[in-house]
């Protein structure tokens, strides 16, 4: 049987497939696609169809499939995705109508499930997800299970790539205003995203090609002065240190968990070491007794675990 494990973000969407078969388990190959957005979005639902299509195709031309291969099951883990909603039972017809297969080979659900069952397959330990957004999501030794952030860049993206990015950005334009000192930065991302004037900036935030996606582009670039010792840059750092640390610590003293492992997942927390390196201080600091966990799966590996689960039930 085929199965394929879906990991859609905001920026990008990974499809996995693997083999299932009685004597061992075969990965077949591995496909990025477009990104996708809340489906309540303008282009919500096409976006999401899109995203799981050019990454099944990117995967099966990687396994040397042809693109009309059929998958057994499904499973995507998505950001915006809240369990037991109305949105929930949309993506899972959006799911079943691409592959073409009846809703109990599928599955639909938020990714910050399938990083923490790729992560911790059985047992105890929390889900820290830094990459366009932000979710944290743990699970003691019974299975219960305790979330923080997520709720949406609106309200809650703090510690996201997409927070990084856009608190860069409301700095350079203090920067070009006076109101605080230039540094490298305001020239960096105005570059980046071709503008020369603060008026250009206003002029792209009003439409639609500065979204949450091309905020978060932004996040490699403040991290990179900040590297280099710019202090304001080093502040926004230091701000979504704080706010990844404080959902781990606010998860591990709901759940009880004493000395947690940790696995981080996502581009900004696993790309931009000197975010990880903050978190870590303040996860010294908050929970003191703690550890990250690099010996799990990730995203796509819990999509496929929970596949493996619907294949079995058939």
């Amino acid at each position: 049987m085929l199965i394929g494990g879906f990991d859609a973000g905001q920026t990008h969407t990974r499809c996995r497939l693997l083999r299932v078969e009685p004597e061992d388990d075969t990965t077949q190959g591995e496909g990025d696609g477009s990104g996708v957005c809340h489906l309540d979005a303008a282009e919500g639902e096409a976006r999401f169809q899109a995203a799981l299509r050019s990454s099944l195709d990117a995967a099966l031309q990687a396994a040397g499939l042809p693109l009309n291969s059929r998958l057994d099951a499904a499973v995507v883990g998505a950001s915006g995705i809240e369990h037991g909603t109305t949105l929930q039972q949309r993506g899972q017809r959006l799911l079943s109508k691409v592959l073409d297969l009846p809703a109990t080979q599928t599955l639909v659900t938020g990714d910050e499930r399938t990083a923490l069952h790729g992560a911790f397959p059985a047992g105890a330990g929390i889900a820290l997800i830094s990459g366009t957004g932000m979710i944290c999501l743990g699970r003691d030794q019974t299975g219960r299970e305790h979330r923080c952030g997520g709720w949406g860049w609106r309200l809650d993206g703090a510690g996201s790539a997409f927070d990084i990015g856009h608190q860069g950005l409301q700095l350079s334009l203090r920067m070009a205003d006076g109101r605080i000192a230039e540094t490298p930065l305001r020239r960096q991302l105005w570059d980046a995203l071709g503008c020369t004037s603060p008026a250009e900036v206003k002029a792209l935030a009003a439409g639609s090609a500065l979204d949450v996606a091309a905020l978060a582009r932004l996040a490699p670039l403040v991290h990179a002065e900040a590297t280099r010792g710019d202090t304001q840059a080093l502040e926004v750092l230091a701000r979504s240190a704080t706010a990844l640390a404080e959902a781990v610590t606010t998860v591990a003293q709901a759940l009880s968990l004493q000395a947690p492992a940790i696995s981080a997942q996502g581009g900004a927390i696993t790309h931009l070491q000197g975010l990880r390196d903050l978190v870590s201080d303040q996860l010294d600091q908050q929970l003191g007794h703690w550890h990250w966990s690099d010996h799990g799966g990730d995203a796509c590996d819990g999509a496929l675990s929970l596949a493996r689960g619907l294949i079995k039930q058939r």
